[in-house]
């Protein structure tokens, strides 16, 4: 996330959206205008996304679908996010009455449901980050081995998420520092125990973890809450100290530095106040780490964004050339991704963290990660921004 999952609250209304009407099918009036904040929205072709054609669109299909068993049961979204939800709820049922059982057939389903709208942020360009599910080592008794425990959601901070949906009270609790002090009893709540500290503090970062036990035995662990302070990049603090430069960035020189210096490696990990707790999740062995809403992520094909301004659901369309093989390669990215995640680092109308699988080689492409890109979203037809002319068809 800066590759951090975890819930963020309801949408706050900055997407305002017009009516809703099926492919083909009158309206009785014109859409309400639809105005995306921090962003304008301009009307694209299919035919003129770049790469469009080459894509796997069976793959997209079938990330989309699973978003779509999520979409048909969500409660009822904000007014502002109400025509957008509507119009994927039409769109997942035609997809869940006649699944695409080709790639053709993939690509025709989302041509003739969506309608292209590039997004333009007014700060210039899209960012691109990348997150993973880390498999660590621990155990389930505490040992002096086994001492960092990973720690399930306290009772008095349970209390203060009574009533949110969240995962974060309304005040920030207890900070990262008091809570590895011992203001949380870590023997009553922790979940399971890992090997190293550096572990624990990254799959606080990702928000999950496989962990893998002496006997060999693998448990899952799920984002269950945070304590509401503010996420603080700790690479951001390395650049600024002129440690590592803006350009050489990436997970592995933070976790480098980390270790190579233990007791401002602590301390600059604290400086991150944000604290994230976990919970047992219920997965088989070949299924991704569960996003926000509510379902197992798909590599390559799921992304976080902001929670506030986009719905659960939505396709988007990502063109960007990043460094997928090895560091500093600029290979083509064109792929239609489905929002299925958010964190408290994706902030914005064209931002996203694009999930890349669990283990060191996804956590690898992961964290060098950090790069522009140019971003599609795919509105329900019927469902239009306010523009000047009519939309591309």
């Amino acid at each position: 996330m800066a590759a951090l999952l975890s819930l963020l609250g309801a949408l706050s209304g900055a997407l305002t959206l017009g009516a809703v009407v099926a492919p083909g099918s009158a309206m009785a009036a014109p859409p309400a205008a639809v105005r995306l904040a921090g962003a304008t929205l301009e009307p694209v072709a299919f035919a003129g996304l770049e790469g469009w054609g080459s894509d796997d669109h069976l793959a997209a299909f079938r990330t989309f679908l699973a978003s779509c068993r999520a979409v048909t049961k969500a409660k009822a979204p904000s007014r502002a996010a109400q025509p957008v939800s509507q119009g994927l709820k039409a769109a997942c049922a035609r997809a869940l009455a006649h699944p695409a059982a080709d790639a053709a057939s993939a690509r025709r389903f989302f041509e003739d449901n969506f309608q292209p709208w590039r997004i333009r942020p007014a700060g210039g360009e899209g960012f691109l980050t990348g997150y993973y599910e880390p498999i660590v080592e621990g155990a389930l008794q505490p040992s002096a081995v086994y001492a960092t425990p990973l720690l399930a959601v306290p009772a008095e901070l349970t209390r203060l998420l009574a009533g949110r949906s969240d995962g974060r009270p309304a005040e920030p609790w207890l900070d990262r520092a008091a809570i590895e002090d011992g203001a949380v009893d870590a023997r009553r709540y922790a979940l399971v125990w890992l090997k190293d500290p550096v572990d624990a503090f990254f799959c606080q970062i990702q928000g999950s973890a496989q962990v893998r036990l002496p006997d060999g035995r693998l448990r899952r662990y799920a984002f269950a809450a945070r304590n509401g302070h503010d996420y603080t990049p700790v690479g951001r603090i390395l650049i600024a100290r002129g440690i590592v430069a803006k350009e050489d960035m990436t997970l592995d020189r933070i976790r480098a530095y980390i270790e190579a210096n233990p007791q401002d490696g602590r301390a600059l990990m604290r400086m991150n106040r944000s604290y994230v707790f976990f919970r047992e999740a219920d997965l088989a062995p070949e299924e991704h780490a569960i996003g926000a809403q509510g379902l197992p992520l798909t590599p390559g094909r799921s992304i976080a964004v902001d929670r506030a301004l986009h719905v659960y659901g939505t396709p988007f369309w990502i063109e960007a050339a990043l460094p997928l093989s090895a560091p500093g390669a600029a290979e083509p990215f064109r792929r239609l991704m489905i929002a299925q995640d958010t964190g408290t680092a994706i902030v914005g109308p064209a931002r996203a963290d694009i999930y890349f699988g669990a283990g060191k080689e996804a956590a690898a492409v992961a964290g060098r990660i950090r790069h522009a890109g140019r971003f599609v979203m795919l509105l329900p037809r019927g469902v239009e921004p306010a523009v000047d002319g009519p939309p591309a068809r």
